[in-house]
């Protein structure tokens, strides 16, 4: 098995783990964003779109990476 971890493949990695950390938090603390700013729940749901738009973009990006990376 070759090494196919290249600079340019680790920061793209580095870019996925911080997405999904970003939207985990996003979706855990909406309702508190939501609270503390005096919004209407409404708000609350466009902050779940927001993070689940996240998550599918990781997704779909970490495929990616792995179908570049896999050895043939």
């Amino acid at each position: 098995m070759t090494d196919n971890h290249t600079p340019e493949t680790q920061k793209e990695g580095r870019t996925i783990a911080i997405t999904i950390a970003i939207a985990g938090l996003l979706s855990i603390l909406a309702p508190n964003i939501v609270e503390t700013l005096g919004l209407e729940p409404r708000y609350e749901i466009l902050l779940y779109l927001f993070s689940l738009a996240a998550f599918f973009w990781a997704l779909v990006v970490t495929w990616k990476l792995w179908q570049k990376t896999r050895s043939k």
